[in-house]
C-alpha cells in the first residue's frame, strides 16, 4: 500500500466565537495545496481513495487533490484524523480500507508529524509537516503494528 499525507493548506484566522473546524483554506493556501499536488501528479501520484479530516480545511484541501489529481471516488471523512487524534487509531481505521493499494490522507497538525513517525515504526520521532505538503510512506501489509518505509516528502517551498 502506498499511504500519502496530507496536511491542509494555510487556513483563516479563526473568527472569535467559531469553532476551529469550520475555518477554510485562503486563496494562498489553495493555490499552494495545488501546485504541491501538481508536483506531486508528476511524480505519479494516484490515489484509489482519498480520507480527510471533517475539518473544513482538510475537506477543502482533499477536493483540490481529487480534482488536480483526478480521482474519481468520493472524499471519505475519518473523524480519527481531527488535529489531536491519535496515530494508533488512524492506523485502525485505515486497515478497513486495505483493498485500496493508494491513499491520501488530508489532515493536520499535530497529528500527522506524530502519525509519520508511528507509522515508520519510530513513534518518538516527530516529523514537522509544513502546511499543504505530502509524504509518502510504502507498506508491505496493514498487520497491526505498521511498518512503513519513507519514500519522499514535498513541500509547497518546491514550487514557488
Amino acid at each position: 500500500m502506498e499511504l500519502y499525507l496530507m496536511r491542509h493548506g494555510i487556513a483563516e484566522d479563526g473568527e472569535p466565537g467559531s469553532p476551529d473546524s469550520a475555518r477554510r483554506l485562503t486563496e494562498e493556501g489553495k493555490v499552494k495545496a495545488a501546485g504541491v499536488l501538481k508536483l506531486a501528479k508528476k511524480a505519479g501520484v494516484q490515489p484509489d481513495l482519498i480520507l480527510s479530516s471533517p475539518y473544513v480545511r482538510a475537506m477543502e484541501t482533499a477536493q483540490i487533490a481529487k480534482d488536480v489529481l483526478g480521482v474519481a471516488g468520493e472524499i471519505v471523512e475519518l473523524p480519527a484524523l481531527v488535529p489531536h487524534g491519535t496515530p494508533e487509531n488512524v492506523w485502525r481505521d485505515i486497515r478497513d480500507y486495505g483493498d485500496y493499494s493508494t491513499i491520501l490522507l488530508a489532515g493536520h497538525e499535530p497529528l500527522m508529524g506524530h502519525l509519520a513517525g508511528y507509522l515508520l515504526n519510530a513513534p518518538s520521532l516527530v516529523v514537522e509537516v509544513k502546511k499543504a505538503s505530502v509524504i509518502r510512506i510504502d507498506f508491505a501489509g496493514t498487520g497491526p503494528s505498521p511498518r512503513g518505509v519513507l519514500r519522499w516528502m514535498l513541500v509547497s517551498a518546491m514550487v514557488e
